[in-house]
């Protein structure tokens, strides 16, 4: 099911992940095909990264709570700075946060977008991360992983995430790392990381890591924006610095995509882990993996299909 594709989605017999369109070059798609992800410079403009960081900070201080969003602290801080940008290291699933959502439907992000997806977009999945200082208890390491294990919807192929740093991304501050070429991969086993230290909640990471597979660090200037597959491998070293290093990101899927029932597969697990929470913030007794993301995902180009 990872590799399926949709019929209905035209695209020529040389490329597999990129969609026939006038935006990109030939070079910008067989980069692409070859490697998984394609980074555009200076996407996003600064006044739009200004407002999404003015917005961050109104939901840790509690100004502004948007219904649905998951806030993830640092728990070991928030003694010391109570409600402030340095104890949230996450604030997901912003979907009902207007504000933060215009992301999504920014048309210099949905003109890319569309290049991987197809005309019928659907935002699936958001995230604005604010990885804090961390140099001792790694703590903020996101271990090696495929998104795609996160998602119970196919084909792969037309699914693609768009992240933005909202300041500059360098090996310091703990930027993507990802190794070129592993969407050609299948889906592979995830699970906790045994390091201590380093079991933040569905911070999962692949079970057996090829180390010999090169890792490209991605220095991204702000406004940069890498768009790349769900079956890439990556993940984001810890951050070394004083400062934090936010991005802002939508994970974007065709209309026309389906849902997979995730029961004997590697996923079955991840379903069981994201119900308990559910349960335990809504008491909704009777959720799946399909009722959690219908709730989170938002048409925002075109027809709505199937998702």
């Amino acid at each position: 099911p990872t590799s399926a594709q949709v019929s209905a989605v035209p695209h020529s017999e040389r490329f597999c992940y990129t969609l026939d369109n006038d935006l990109l070059t030939t070079e910008q798609r067989q980069f692409y095909e070859d490697n998984g992800y394609l980074l555009i410079k200076n996407l996003v403009s600064d006044e739009d990264i200004e407002r999404f960081r003015k917005e961050f900070i109104r939901i840790c201080k509690r100004e502004v709570k948007p219904p649905g969003v998951m806030i993830m602290k640092d728990k070991s801080l928030r003694s010391q700075f109570g409600q402030s940008e340095k104890v949230v290291n996450k604030v997901q699933d912003f979907q009902e946060d207007e504000e933060l959502f215009r992301y999504c439907t920014l048309p210099e992000v949905l003109k890319y977008v569309e290049c991987f997806t197809g005309p019928n977009i659907m935002a699936m999945h958001t995230m604005l991360i604010n990885k804090l200082p961390d140099s001792d208890k790694q703590t903020f390491l996101h271990p090696m992983h495929q998104d795609l294990h996160y998602f119970p919807f196919r084909p792969a192929s037309r699914i693609v995430c768009a992240w933005t740093a909202m300041e500059r991304a360098h090996q310091d501050n703990g930027c993507l790392v990802v190794q070129p070429g592993t969407h050609k991969t299948t889906l592979k086993p995830h699970a906790y990381p045994e390091l201590e230290g380093k079991t933040n909640k569905l911070f999962h990471g692949l079970l057996n890591e090829d180390e010999k597979i090169p890792k490209v660090h991605l220095v991204m200037e702000k406004g940069d924006t890498v768009f790349f597959h769900p079956l890439l491998i990556h993940g984001s070293g810890i951050n070394r610095t004083s400062g934090f290093r936010k991005s802002i990101s939508c994970h974007f899927a065709s209309s026309e995509c389906y849902y997979i029932d995730v029961k004997n597969t590697t996923q079955e697990h991840l379903e069981k882990e994201l119900q308990e929470m559910v349960w335990k913030k809504y008491n909704a007794t009777s959720v799946d993996l399909k009722d959690i993301w219908n709730f989170r995902a938002r048409l925002v180009q075109g027809e709505r299909i199937n998702l």
